[in-house]
Parts: structure tokens; C-alpha cells; sequence
């Protein structure tokens, strides 16, 4: 069945006057279909009774030789020289193809300059899109390579986290303690559609290895994305660093069932349910040092950042001592991300640190 296109149009001659009508242009290019009041009965029918009829006229008789014809539709304006009226048949010109699709884009384009936000950009072949990275499903872990060349590394890289730490290999001996630097900060809760991130800002940094790192933002995942000695924890806290050569150091923080724990408490109570979305917390609300165990010693290794890009070169200090968060608590962040932890890694006989 050919779907019918109709849309309002307005046809101004110089020298030929003509009221406004309606026509049906089908995609194929057929005939334009008279408007109603073309349609009506003669007896009840206006001057401008049979639109179509005069158009034909005009032409025969020669009155669109050196005049301009303009078309106004809805969102579309189309001018047509009759210069030689062999190059331009007026059934042509009342029969002009209309593209809905063109249609529904200028509509789009329109409203977007309008709200003030940039149109998404439009592809004529859907299957043209790779699917999102995701942590199930065509765009899961085992995907994420392949889904862009920017996230070739996920694949290849042999330096990738997470990893499962065992102490039977790990480097056993002295390692220096992280300087850490952390007050109560404002912060902002963003659902990314991952994971709940907190952003946040103010004065928070820690030291090691003789740099030192800003906090950047701290996120979780659930269940822990790091096991040790073949544990599984409920759920991690990832706090991001950078310093200022743009290198990235991230201390993971356990999490297990037990105490409810204030600042995931606080986070909470401001979190953002759909995707996309963010609020912000009340000045000063956000104090890593709630969510930091007394014991601060660590498991010292270098990977990669645990979602795509995968990008290596990140300095990881994955606390040993786990801390605790309510049932409740934990149950709530599993209800909007029931799993959202990539696989444990190959170790590819990396060097890991265990600070004594």
C-alpha cells in the first residue's frame, strides 16, 4: 500500500492569482490528488473552484512564460523558473515529490536551534551504529574490543584490570604508605548509566611514590570487579586520582555487608535514577575519610582503566582491609545495577605489591 503525503500549499503566480489548496503527492510520483474544494459539487464551488484546471490553463495559454512560480509547504519553499515552459510541465510543478523523512529532520533540526541543543547526527543505515558497550548482551566485556578502534586496547593490552590477587605471588616486603589528603568537599551525583559517580570538588589528593594525584571523581561496581585469594567482595569503591602529568592513580576500596556506612549513606539519599541524570549533593557533604578502613596497607599493581578505552599505564592500591555497608544499602544500588563488573584479567605475570 503507498502511504499518501499531504501537506498544506500555497500557490502565489505573478500575474495569476491563485487561493490556497491542498494536494497529495505520492512518493512515486503520481498524479496530485484534487483538494476537497476541488472536490465539491460546481454549484457550491468558490472562484477558485478547480485549482488544477487553471494551472493548465495558464500554461496552454501561455501565461507562465517569463514568470516565477513559487511553492510554499511547510517547512519547505521551492521556486521554479518558467523561463521556457517546455522545461518546466506544470504538472510537474503540482506534483513535486515530497521526502517525509526530509521533512521530519528539518522539523527536528528546527527544534533543536530552538531549545538551544545540537541535533543528533542522522545515518541512513541503522546497522551503521556499533552497539553500545554494555556489561552484558553484543555489547558485553567480551565485545569491547571490538565495538571501536579506540577500544582495540580491552583486547590486546597486556597490563589490564581488573585482576585477581592471589599473596602466594605477590611481591611480600616493606612499601611506603599513601599520604592521603582527603576533607569534606562538595560533590555531584551522576548516573551514567554504569555506575553511580560522584564528582567532586575541592582540595583532595593523595601521595605516592613521590607525585601527587587530585581526586577526580569516585564511582562503584557491583559485584567487586578485584578478587583476593579467590574472595569475591559485594561491591568496590574506585577513587580516581590524577596528577599533573596526567597520569591516573585509582585506590579500591571493599565493600561486604555489615554497618551502614555514612557516606555511601549520603550519597545515596541523592542519587539519580535514570540514566543521564545528576544532582547535586549539599556543600560539604562528601568525606572520603568515611569510606577509607583504619588499615590502609595495600596490594600495589599497574593496569588499566576497568571500563572501554581499557587505557593502561593507571597506577591501581586496592585497600586489603574491607569496609562495611548495610544490606539495605547494598541492596539498593543492586536493584539499579544488578552486575556492572568486568571479568577478573590475565595477570600476564605482572609484579604485584603487597605492602607488609
Amino acid at each position: 500500500m503507498h502511504s499518501i503525503f499531504r501537506a498544506p500549499l500555497l500557490v502565489s503566480l505573478v500575474g495569476l492569482t491563485l487561493a490556497p489548496f491542498t494536494f497529495a503527492a505520492n512518493p512515486h510520483g503520481s498524479e496530485p490528488a484534487e483538494s476537497h474544494a476541488a472536490s465539491t459539487k460546481k454549484s457550491t464551488a468558490s472562484p477558485a473552484k478547480d485549482i488544477a484546471e487553471q494551472l493548465r490553463s495558464a500554461v496552454e495559454n501561455g501565461d507562465l512564460r517569463k514568470k516565477r512560480l513559487t511553492l510554499v509547504s511547510t517547512g519547505i519553499d521551492k521556486k521554479f523558473a518558467t523561463d521556457d515552459a517546455h522545461t518546466a510541465p506544470p504538472i510537474m510543478l503540482a506534483a513535486a515529490t515530497v521526502n517525509p523523512q526530509a521533512s521530519r529532520n528539518y522539523i527536528r533540526t528546527k527544534a533543536a536551534v530552538m531549545t538551544g541543543y545540537t541535533a543528533p547526527e542522522t545515518s541512513s543505515d541503522d546497522h551503521s551504529h556499533s552497539p553500545h558497550w554494555s556489561y552484558e548482551g553484543d555489547g558485553g566485556p567480551q565485545a569491547w574490543g571490538k565495538l571501536k578502534p579506540e577500544f582495540n586496547t580491552c583486547a590486546t593490552g597486556k597490563r589490564q584490570s581488573p585482576i585477581h590477587i592471589e599473596d602466594a605471588v605477590t611481591l611480600q616486603g616493606p612499601a611506603e604508605a599513601i599520604q592521603i589528603n582527603y576533607q569534606p568537599s562538595n560533590g555531584v551525583v551522576v548516573n551514567n548509566g554504569h555506575t553511580i559517580q560522584v564528582d567532586v570538588s575541592g582540595d583532595n589528593s593523595i601521595t605516592v611514590r613521590g607525585s601527587t594525584y587530585k581526586l577526580l571523581q569516585f564511582h562503584f561496581h557491583h559485584p567487586s570487579e578485584e578478587r583476593i585469594n579467590y574472595k569475591s567482595y559485594s561491591m568496590v569503591a574506585h577513587l580516581v586520582h590524577r596528577n599533573r602529568e596526567g597520569q591516573l592513580a585509582v585506590v579500591g576500596v571493599l565493600l561486604d555487608p555489615g554497618v551502614a556506612n555514612s557516606l555511601i549513606n549520603n550519597v545515596w539519599t541523592y542519587m539519580p535514577l535514570d540514566a543521564g541524570d545528576s544532582v547535586r549533593m549539599p556543600v560539604g557533604l562528601v568525606d572520603l575519610n568515611e569510606l577509607l578502613p583504619k588499615d590502609q596497607r595495600y596490594y600495589q599493581f599497574m593496569g588499566s582503566l576497568t571500563t572501554p578505552p581499557c587505557t593502561e599505564g593507571v597506577l591501581w592500591m586496592v585497600l586489603k582491609q574491607a569496609v562495611t555497608l548495610s544490606r539495605d544499602q547494598l541492596k539498593l544500588f543492586g536493584q539499579l545495577f544488578p552486575n556492572n563488573a568486568r571479568p577478573v584479567q590475565s595477570v600476564n605475570a605482572r609484579a604485584i605489591r603487597e605492602a607488609q
